[in-house]
């Protein structure tokens, strides 16, 4: 049932909660203090120190009590739920709506130095000592520049921001000796309360914050705001050594663990009478639903790792009360604001507001610009090859394909001369318009991860079946403690169908070859892929691959990408159809 923003209030119960998009004719990101204390958070900028273009997903599917749901709306349905007017720029903002024509319209969006901008105007306006700059992580990964410099460009992005606390998921993938390095240059505090030693760690006594429980990392920071104390907890991405390879963490174990969380938000409570308890999470929406909904005492959950642009807080109750639920987008594009009403112990109201971040509205900080400048020129000649001309829009969010996953696919199809190629599916990763030329710099906001190399692996016809199912199950399992998020692996050379509803082993089907015949369970083929978990590899990144693929092209037309029919989606407003 559509909770509207009334419903939301009233339930809210006590607490008084305005959601607000904040966006006036005359100036859209005025914003008086309208509480004690300013949250400001940012999420998942996966390294985009400039501007970029990013399409939002026709696809994003709930399952079950999810369906029709926040996060789990696009298109339409988006923009009706959440009362915002269709053709404008919100509407561009939120949704995939005539992306093109909107794109050229209202420009760019995010960029560090906007960021900037924006950021130091909402503290201005909150007052001395009264906000907080928070960032739920994936800040140091997803650009050829953050890749060659290990993330340290943009741990110098986020000191100029000012940035108080970040938790982690991408930044793991620097190994333990390279996230170390990025915490020992951030300014601000790393925090993640569910990441601990393993057995064998803690037995040869290897470095964590709090040797007697294991854990690694802080678990929380507390914050004068306002005269008020604010308590922070970090939850960094809980699938670390299962997504990505288990070699950049082996002294570490992950996890959601909500007992233990339980325990830090009763020793903040308890022990540290702090005023409030937020969550600074990077577990997806879905996990962040569920877990609200288990773990008591916990005011406002600031979630990531989704990329899921949700302008209005969701309200979940518990045993202890209410949690109110939030998540910030990606790549820069949208900044939370939270206003905190509080008395001694307790918050006692929000207001919220998701501001879209409009590069060309927003001056740029030349301090700022001058940084990303910094780091970039010893590259420039690299990043600013272009390779091709592109003739159909390349984007790639959405839960089963996108045009410039096609396009990786097909390349690796024809470089490797393979029959099948999986590809992963990241959400992160910019959009090219039509017209434009795509860069190696465009390339590498696409593939820029610590362990890129192709490869070439003969697989049967029933293998590759089941390792599509696998992730079709972390992607639909109705339980989302389940979920690790991304989107379904990509697939060139090959068709099939989708069923999202059903039970692992029966989600897929009608499994061809680009010449029709049906991939046979008995048969081996020659698959390549990239971004492998298991071994490493010692042949070409995926970018070099890509890069000789569209030299030689010169231009890049996606007319008939490889077909997913999906099942069982009738009505649901997680899907439209493109």
């Amino acid at each position: 049932m559509k909770l509207s923003r009334r419903s939301m209030i009233s339930a809210a119960g006590a607490l008084a909660f305005t959601p607000s998009f904040a966006m006036s004719a005359s100036d859209p990101y005025e914003i008086p203090r309208r509480g004690d204390a300013r949250i400001i958070h940012i999420t998942d900028t996966h390294a985009q120190a400039r501007p970029v273009q990013f399409r939002e997903p026709s696809a994003n599917i709930g399952i079950g009590a999810a369906k029709g749901r926040p996060p789990h709306l696009v298109g339409d349905a988006f923009l009706k739920y959440f009362d915002i007017p269709a053709g404008g720029s919100r509407a561009h903002a939120f949704t995939f709506l005539d992306f093109e024509r909107a794109a050229h319209k209202f420009g760019p969006m995010g960029g560090f130095a906007q960021l900037k901008t924006l950021v130091d105007r909402l503290r201005t306006e909150a007052g001395p000592n009264r906000s907080l700059l928070v960032d739920g992580g994936d800040l140091t990964q997803g650009s050829g520049v953050a890749n060659l410099s290990s993330g340290m460009d943009m741990v110098a992005l986020a000191n100029l921001l000012g940035t108080d606390a970040m938790t982690g998921h991408w930044e793991f993938t620097y190994g333990e000796a390279g996230l170390a390095k990025i915490i020992a240059g951030f300014k601000g505090k790393f925090i993640a309360q569910n990441v601990f030693l393993t057995d064998d760690a803690a037995f040869a006594n290897a470095p964590a914050f709090d040797p007697a429980s294991g854990r690694v990392f802080p678990p929380f920071v507390i914050r004068e705001c306002g005269g008020y104390q604010i308590g922070i907890i970090g939850q960094a991405f809980p699938y670390v050594p299962i997504a990505h390879p288990a070699r950049f963490t082996p002294d570490w174990t992950f996890g959601i663990h909500p007992d233990k969380l339980q325990s830090v938000v009763n020793d903040l409570r308890n022990n540290h009478k702090v005023d409030a308890v937020l969550l600074l999470s990077h577990n997806g929406m879905d996990t962040d639903l569920a877990l609200a909904a288990q773990v008591q005492g916990i005011d406002i959950i600031m979630g990531g790792h989704t990329h899921d642009a949700v302008p209005v807080p969701q309200v979940v109750s518990n045993a202890g009360g209410k949690t109110f639920v939030t998540n910030a987008g990606c790549a820069g594009k949208f900044v939370a604001v939270l206003d905190l009403s509080l008395t001694k112990g307790a918050l006692k109201g929000l207001q919220y507001s998701l501001l879209p971040v409009y590069t060309n509205e927003i001056k740029p900080d030349p301090a700022v610009v001058a940084e990303i400048d910094k780091w970039r020129a010893p590259h420039n000649a690299m990043l600013e090859e272009e390779l091709a001309e592109v003739e159909t829009l390349l984007y790639r969010r959405g839960n089963f394909t996108g045009t410039m996953d096609q396009m990786i696919c097909d390349a690796i199809l024809q470089e490797l001369d393979a029959e099948i190629v999986l590809s992963p599916g990241f959400r992160w990763g910019n959009t090219v318009l039509a017209g434009d030329k795509i860069t190696m710099e465009d390339v590498l906001s696409e593939t820029a991860i610590t362990y890129p190399d192709v490869y070439v692996q003969m697989m049967s016809g029933a293998t590759i079946k089941s390792a599509m199912e696998d992730v079709c199950d972390n992607l639909f399992n109705p339980d989302p403690y389940y979920q690790q998020g991304g989107d379904m692996v990509r697939v060139g050379g090959m068709n099939y169908a989708c069923a999202p509803a059903e039970k692992i082993g029966k989600r897929i089907s009608a499994m061809t070859l680009n010449n029709g015949q049906p991939v046979d369970p008995a048969k081996m083929y020659k698959v390549a892929g990239w971004a492998s978990v298991s071994q490493p590899q010692t042949t070409k990144p995926v970018w070099d691959v890509v890069a000789t693929y569209l030299r030689d092209k010169k231009a890049v037309k996606i007319n008939k990408p490889n077909q997913i029919k999906v099942i069982g989606v009738a009505g649901n407003p997680g899907y439209v159809e493109t």
